[in-house]
């Protein structure tokens, strides 16, 4: 859908705040993973979408029919309402489902009767029907919305209870559809309601929409990370959104929702009673039936013959059906030429990544159609253009419902002129020291290719993850059908990770049934999507020497972050994987909050102080929008991915010593490891507005940081500033923490316990 006002793009004032400090107060809360709801399309439109930004087609997580049966099952006659918004806008209707999906497991967490449930329910699924009336030119607009633009979507919620108008009888639905996009503190105009007058479902479903918009991948921005989305519900908790709730979710998102979802998924489709259902509705709706119209044709052949890429058709018989204008572009050969011709390599000089011409035996085309499996290759071509052009090929199979081979499409896309980055990573991908059971890359050259790796995007400052996995009670397996099952185990994992490789991607063996994976130009969201599409695909191969029973595989998943460095980013996706093994394997744990906005370098001068004198190198106040709880578990990260020491903890005040080390940099004597003394003192603010007394006050933690050299020679050396901002910048990225232009006004009172000591050294 068109993307709701983003939270990040509303900064609440502090000039009429108040500032109270409060006590901290520590809970036993662990952080977990979080189940995705995700619908995807599976038609060969989707597909072709996929394969021309890279991606890899692995299977959805839920398909169309299930959604579909959900929603039917949900809205019993009035299905045909969300059926209407799926034909105007596919991307809207998959919103609206995970939004009611999650406020379906938030509800059961919460304890509500059941006519509440229904009504925050059936208020998600269509709280955004009004978007029926949005013109395409708008909805599918490829980037930011104008004013004019924004004004019209934004009128389309009124839309919304106008259709509902007509239709709902249950007053409680209407008022949560009316004050979704009312915002808690009431600056909005046209809301009556404001605070917690607002309905409680209208106040979970903005909070879930927004979380959902924010994770979910856009033409004009990338999907955030889960960490950074609720830090990012947490900075407007109180301006947009209820503050309580907003714990409340965050606390949701992090404990174990399987439970919940089973449940969810039982009431949904097992025991909704029809005639209830439909009680909340006043007419009846014969859902249609009809067959996709030609116009969905229509639109396919438009994608096909205006694509950039080259796009192959070959049937069962290797007969080219359809050679597109980017195939004629990219080879020079007319595709009234060559279509109805048998399809053999030779037409183009196809060449392999070692310059040999490829046989029949070795075409991915033949290969595809042969074996049911597709393949991503970087080959030469020569066509007529008499001139060699490097190309990555991608060859799917078209399967039948019944199982049957009909063809294959064949894609070409011209890679001559991908960035000196890419090429360079691929080269690093294509040298690589093998495996000998598995052929990926081993653990020596992973070691050597991170390093490089992670120098080379921090350089060009564009993301990239890290994925590492590990197979679920290995030993098990080996214990119960042998080492030679086992082994296959490890090689059917290892053949699906390379085959999810994108150009630039490095696959290797960490060590046993242990694997890393380095995503180039990849962020956090899309890296556990991918986790998460290679996870569900592996527990779906049934293993013939285990009986043909299947294994699991668990996931840790991370993207760099300023300051890291790649024993840091390594350490991080361990923790990651360690959860998932904890929160009961079989699942994907993203960790950390990514490459996000760094403070500008001009600033970073007037934090530094100049060695060799008594002050600190740095002395900085920073403030992070999470209660202090967060703020430690973030800081605990910090500790154990830079193998920091706990010096010393009084009160509310930590010393920590962390050795700052840069392989890179230990040419010399003089290049040796420098240890920094970081003192931390946490205070947590308790935000409440002057002129609303009864309204919920805001959480958010201050921290005071001094960084300075453990040893005072260190002192005088010409780049110990440097290092130390390397540590100041990894830290304000753990902690998301920003700075604080001001110290607070005098005669503040601040009451800290010694609440740090169990939370920093807990398990």
């Amino acid at each position: 859908m068109t993307e709701l006002p983003d939270p990040t793009n509303h900064v609440q004032s502090d000039t009429d705040w108040q500032v109270q400090h409060g006590s901290l107060v520590p809970t036993a809360d662990g952080p977990a993973s979080a189940d995705r709801w995700v619908s995807e399309i599976g038609s060969l439109l989707h597909e072709l979408d996929r394969v021309s930004s890279a991606n890899v087609a692995l299977p959805p997580v839920l398909d169309e029919e299930t959604d579909n049966r959900l929603v039917r099952l949900r809205l019993g006659t009035a299905g045909s309402l969300f059926a209407a918004l799926q034909c105007k806008h596919a991307a809207t209707a998959g919103h609206a489902l995970r939004v009611a999906l999650t406020c379906s497991a938030w509800s059961v967490r919460m304890g509500l009767e059941q006519d509440r449930r229904d009504a925050v329910e059936i208020a998600a699924l269509l709280h955004d029907i009004g978007v029926i009336g949005v013109p395409d030119q708008i909805l599918l607009k490829p980037g930011l919305l104008n004013s004019d633009e924004a004004e019209i979507v934004s009128h389309s919620r009124h839309k919304s209870l106008d259709i509902l108008h007509r239709s709902c009888t249950s007053e409680d639905v209407l008022d949560i559809v009316e004050h979704v996009p009312a915002w808690y503190n009431g600056v909005r105009p046209d809301f009556r309601l404001s605070g917690d007058d607002l309905p409680l479902g209208a106040r979970m479903v903005a909070i879930a929409e927004a979380f959902d918009a924010m994770t979910t991948d856009h033409v004009y921005r990338s999907a955030m990370s889960h960490e950074r989305a609720i830090t990012e519900l947490f900075d407007c908790a109180g301006t947009q959104f209820d503050p309580a709730l907003v714990k409340q979710f965050a606390e949701l998102h992090d404990s174990d929702q399987s439970e919940l979802h089973l449940e969810v998924a039982e009431r949904w489709l097992q025991t909704l009673d029809p005639e209830l259902v439909n009680s909340y509705w006043q007419f009846n709706c014969v859902p249609s039936t009809a067959e996709s119209s030609s116009i969905d044709v229509l639109f396919q052949a438009k994608l096909l013959e205006n694509m950039y890429d080259a796009v192959v058709f070959i049937d069962a018989g290797g007969q080219v059906t359809l050679w597109n204008r980017g195939a004629e572009r990219l080879t020079g050969i007319a595709g009234s030429g060559i279509c109805q011709r048998q399809w053999r390599p030779g037409l183009l000089n196809m060449a392999d990544e070692k310059g040999n011409i490829v046989s029949r035996g070795d075409c991915p085309v033949h290969g595809a159609i042969s074996s049911g499996v597709q393949s991503l290759r970087r080959m030469t071509i020569w066509g007529q253009t008499e001139r060699p052009v490097a190309v990555d090929t991608h060859t799917i199979p078209v399967i039948s419902n019944d199982g049957a081979t009909l063809g294959a499409i064949l894609l070409f896309h011209d890679a001559s002129s991908e960035t000196s980055l890419e090429q360079r990573c691929q080269n690093l991908h294509e040298k690589a020291t093998k495996d000998l059971m598995t052929q990926v890359a081993n653990r020596a050259e992973f070691d050597r290719v991170h390093e490089m790796f992670v120098a080379a995007h921090q350089q060009q400052q564009i993301p990239c993850s890290l994925i590492i996995g590990d197979l679920d009670r290995f030993k098990r397996v080996n214990d119960t059908w042998g080492h030679q099952a086992g082994d296959d185990v490890i090689k059917s994992l290892a053949k699906l990770l390379k085959g999810s490789c994108r150009p630039g991607d490095l696959v290797a063996r960490y060590g046993g049934e242990e694997f890393v994976m380095l995503c180039a130009d990849c962020d956090n969201a899309t890296a556990a999507r991918r986790a998460e599409q290679i996870r569900k695909a592996f527990s779906q191969i049934p293993q013939p020497k285990m009986e043909g029973r299947m294994a699991t595989v668990s996931f840790g998943v991370t993207e760099i972050q300023p300051g890291d460095t790649a024993e840091t980013m390594l350490r991080r996706a361990d923790r990651a994987l360690l959860m998932a093994k904890t929160n009961g394997r079989n699942n994907v744990v993203q960790l950390g909050a990514g490459s996000g906005k760094e403070t500008a370098d001009s600033k970073m001068d007037s934090w530094l102080k100049k060695p060799g004198r008594a002050e600190k190198l740095i002395e900085r106040v920073l403030v992070t929008p999470v209660p202090v709880k967060m703020a430690v578990e973030k800081l605990r990260g910090f500790v154990a991915d830079h193998q920091a020491k706990i010096a010393k903890i009084d009160g509310n005040h930590v010393r920590l010593h962390i050795t700052e080390k840069h392989p890179d940099r230990l040419r010399r004597m003089t290049d040796r490891p420098v240890t920094f003394c970081i003192d931390l003192h946490f205070e947590e603010e308790r935000l409440r507005k002057l002129n609303e007394p009864d309204v919920e006050s805001i959480l958010r933690t201050k921290i005071r940081l001094g960084i300075n050299t453990a040893k005072s020679r260190d002192r005088r050396r010409s780049n110990v500033a440097e290092r130390a901002r390397d540590v100041l910048v990894s830290f304000k990225a753990y902690l998301m923490a920003s700075e604080e232009g001001e110290m607070p006004s005098t005669g503040v009172l601040t009451r800290a316990k010694r609440v740090l000591i169990p939370w920093l050294i807990k398990k």
